[in-house]
Parts: C-alpha cells; sequence; structure tokens
C-alpha cells in the first residue's frame, strides 16, 4: 500500500495568547505568520546528566543554557538557535573550581545574567576537604570581559554580601517595573531550617541595595521531607501577577516545586504581599516515569509559548547520596495556564518528543482526551489532554499517538467508525489501526489525521467522544496547541 501524501504542507502553529487557558483553550490567533521552517520539536531529557538548569532566550536570537555537571567542578555554557538545538550544541567551560580555598570544592547551581551590558555569572560553592566543611557553600560570580560570553575570558568577580554568613546557595536576579531585585536562598541563624527564600534590591551585582526580605520558610509537609528546604527561586510575569517557583525537600524523588504568587504592582518587598501555594505545584509522577522533578527555570519556545524547564530523573532507586547521582537530566514542556490566569504545570511530561495538546476547531472546549483509557472529546485536567506524536509503522508519513499518562497505549481506529486506546500488543492488526497520518492546513492553521485503516475518514470531535468523520467534517479539524 502507498501512503505518500499527495502534497506537502507547511506546518503553522497554533499561538496562544497568554490567556489561553487549559480550562478553555482558544483557537489560532488570528493572522499568525507562519515560519518558513518549522523549529524542530525537543525531545526528553533535552541534555542528560545537567541538574538545576537555566535556559533562556536572550535578544540575540541565541538560547543560553547552563546547569550543575555531575562532577561539580566547572561553570558551563552552550547556546543554539533552537530550544531543541541546545542537546547537541557545543558545550563551552567558563570557569573551573580552584585548587584550594574557598571555591576549591563543590561548584553549584550556575545562572547567567547580562547586568548593565555585562555578563555574570552566579553560582555556588565551598572548599574542598573532608567532613561538614566542604558544605561551607556561600554564592559568587564570575564576570566576562567580553560581549560574548561563549568566547570571552571569565575571571572571579567576588563573593555575594549575604546577610549572615551561613549556607547560601540558588541566586536569581530579575528586573521588575526598572528595578533590579535578587532572589536567593540560605539558612537564616535561628531558624531551624536547611534554607528559607529571600528577596531584596541589587544595588551591584553582588551588593544587596537594602535589607533582605524573608518570603517563605519551609513548614509544609511536602517541602520537609528529608531536608527542611526552600531554594531555586525562578520568576515568572504573566497576566498581572509574578509567580516564583521554588523547590522542595530532599533531591530524591521527593523533590518538587512550589510556588508565591504577588500582584504585579504589589510591594515585591513585603513578605505580605506573597501568597504560598498550599499543595506542590509540581511533583513526581510515576505514570510518565520521572522523579524529583525541580530546580526550573522559564522561556519561551520558537512561537513565544511559555516554556518549563526543570532537572529530574527517569527512574526512582538511587544508589547512595542522591546529590552524587548524575541522571538528573535537563527536560522542558509546554507551560500551560488556567481560567484564573495561574500556570497550570500539570505532570512532567516523561521521555520522548514533547506533547501536544488537540482543540477541536469546531469546539473549543472538546479536546482530545481521555479518562483512563476511555477517549473523550472535552476537558479534564491538563496531562489527560496530552498527547505525544511518534514515528508509525507504515511507511514515512505514518505517525502513532499515545497519551502521556499511558505511555504503551496508541489511539486505533476501528471500521464501524469508533476510535479507541489500546495497549501496543505489537499485532499486524494493531499495527495497521494505529497508524495515522498528519495533515497540515496552513490557510486555517489546524491539522487532520487521516486513519489508514479506514479510506477516507479522519480523527473528529463528535458529541463528547473521539470518532470517525469524512474529511469534510469541521469536527475533523484541530488546532495542535
Amino acid at each position: 500500500m502507498n501512503f505518500a501524501l499527495s502534497r506537502r504542507l507547511s506546518r503553522r502553529g497554533f499561538l496562544a495568547s497568554t490567556a489561553a487557558l487549559s480550562a478553555a483553550p482558544i483557537a489560532a490567533r488570528a493572522g499568525a505568520a507562519a515560519p518558513a521552517v518549522a523549529a524542530p520539536v525537543p525531545v526528553n531529557p533535552l541534555v542528560k546528566q545537567r541538574a538545576d538548569a537555566q535556559v533562556f532566550l536572550h535578544d540575540d536570537g541565541y538560547y543560553y543554557m547552563t546547569g550543575s555537571v555531575p562532577e561539580y567542578d566547572r561553570l558551563v555554557l552552550r547556546r543554539s538557535k533552537t530550544l531543541a538545538g541546545l542537546a547537541t550544541a557545543e558545550e563551552a567551560v567558563l570557569w573551573r573550581h580552584e585548587a584550594s580555598g574557598p571555591r576549591s570544592g563543590f561548584i553549584w547551581a550556575p545562572e547567567l545574567h547580562q547586568i548593565d551590558g555585562k555578563w555574570y555569572m552566579y553560582f555556588a560553592a565551598g572548599p574542598s576537604g573532608g567532613g561538614d566543611d566542604v558544605f561551607r557553600i556561600r554564592t559568587y560570580a564570575v564576570v566576562c570581559d567580553g560581549a560574548d560570553p561563549m568566547t570571552g575570558k571569565w575571571s572571579v568577580l567576588g563573593e555575594f554580601q549575604a546577610p549572615w554568613d551561613s549556607f547560601n546557595l540558588d541566586s536569581t536576579s530579575f528586573v521588575h517595573k526598572g528595578v533590579r531585585y535578587f532572589a536567593w536562598a540560605q539558612k537564616e541563624p535561628g531558624i531551624n531550617t536547611n534554607s528559607n527564600l529571600y528577596i531584596a534590591k541589587l544595588e551591584s551585582p553582588l551588593k544587596l541595595a537594602g535589607k533582605a526580605t524573608r518570603l517563605t520558610v519551609p513548614t509544609l509537609d511536602w517541602e520537609v521531607r528529608g531536608y527542611k528546604v526552600a531554594e531555586a527561586p525562578a520568576v515568572l510575569h504573566r497576566n498581572g501577577r509574578l509567580f516564583m517557583t521554588y523547590s522542595a525537600s530532599a533531591t530524591d524523588s521527593r523533590y518538587c516545586l512550589g510556588m508565591l504568587t504577588a500582584d504585579e504592582n504589589a510591594d515585591l518587598l513585603d513578605p505580605k504581599s506573597w501568597t504560598k501555594s498550599p499543595q506542590p505545584v509540581f511533583k513526581t509522577c510515576t505514570e510518565t516515569s520521572v522523579y524529583g522533578p525541580g530546580h526550573n527555570s522559564f522561556t519561551v519556545d520558537e512561537k513565544g509559548r511559555d516554556i518549563l524547564v526543570y532537572h529530574g530523573r527517569d527512574y526512582e532507586a538511587i544508589q547512595g547520596d542522591p546529590l552524587f547521582n548524575p541522571d538528573r537530566h535537563t527536560r522542558v514542556q509546554r507551560l500551560y495556564f488556567q481560567a484564573d490566569g495561574t500556570p497550570d504545570f500539570g505532570v512532567p511530561v516523561g521521555n520522548g518528543a514533547m506533547p501536544e495538546r488537540f482543540v477541536s476547531a469546531a469546539d473549543p472546549k472538546a479536546l482530545l482526551a481521555h479518562q483512563g483509557t476511555e477517549l473523550i472529546a472535552g476537558n479534564p485536567a491538563l496531562a489527560q489532554t496530552q498527547f505525544r506524536q511518534s514515528p508509525g509503522r507504515a511507511g514515512a508519513k505514518s505517525v502513532m499517538l499515545s497519551p502521556i499518562l499511558l505511555p504503551d497505549h496508541y489511539l486505533v481506529a476501528a471500521k464501524d467508525g469508533t476510535v479507541s486506546l489500546m495497549k501496543d500488543d505489537r499485532s499486524a492488526d494493531f499495527a495497521l489501526r494505529s497508524q495515522f497520518v498528519r495533515f497540515e492546513d496552513a490557510a486555517q492553521g489546524t491539522v487532520r489525521f487521516a486513519t489508514i485503516a479506514v479510506a477516507g475518514k479522519h480523527l473528529a470531535a463528535i458529541d463528547g467522544r473521539i470518532g470517525l468523520a469524512r474529511s469534510k467534517d469541521p469536527r475533523t479539524q484541530w488546532y495542535a496547541d
């Protein structure tokens, strides 16, 4: 059988506004320009054995990425014109830990920032040697002598002038309403925790402009598992609010993300301006086999859509100290928003190509979704609406669709017009019925999925269920979100 397409259609991505909420997905933005060549789809894990990942899109058009290496002995940086390209981008070593002294031991959690036209990289470091002294962790910065952080010469600028001479790490900086802020994690004398979160205005790269504000102390049960930890702040400004995510608990499968929220017009130095989410917003997911997701950052993809960056392992059992396990991999996935404008993180999506969501062009409240092994056209929890496309078994044009929560199940079509989720049994019948061809309609900004098993039929949202219909039926059109 020849499944060649009669014509090739350019992909036109579904561009959601920041108000394209997971509770009510919105169709493609009118008049959005189609890129000449679609950016490659990132595959998770994006970069193996890079923890504490920071990825951002700079105004020079490059994505920059840094993170902790398993040896904890150097600062690294890579860049790419595409998000997916970071996986294979050449990595530069900017600086190595010193032979002796306070920066001769562990090197943790680097972050790259451009401040007043100069490049700085913050990092946490401690001395070498035995005993607890190696955990005398403090925050430092190196500075680049040139405009290109990949090729310039880096040297030590100095130590962050923290409020107390105590364990501190995971520093970040952001500008809001023209004011530069500094946020970090530190162990405060007199408080029985491993680290709390703090914020202050920044006068210079290593000097605060005033008194520090304690934002949160880990007290909730999911913040104190193994260790009492609030660390790794990351800030996202969307929908009239600032969202500050942070990581909590031990760095094994209990590691997770919490979130603080403040109004964009509030006094960010007033702890009362910030509200803590009562539950973790992102945590281990056994269905997708991602354990201990955390230490995140935020960026956007090539279409301007928000992307969550984080690290996580793809297995739970760890031999020895989790700190010395190398398999915290850098991962990326779409960040969606709920009806009230707050982020909907969903679950870690698991290994493989980043999944998509398919919104019916005929009914924006009907998504390709599932409840358990039953397919529906509805809008349940985010994770139930995320499907991964993989190469099919009927030639180069065929594809298969699998829900992230059931990675061994695929959509299969039947001659009676029904579509169901079935576990892959590797049979010839399954191989036929699970194959689709994806058509892109550049003019409409939509996609269609033609089943190979039933000639002339396509996936359709039909009265709350997923079935098959003729190609001209508007219910066969989907926005890929």
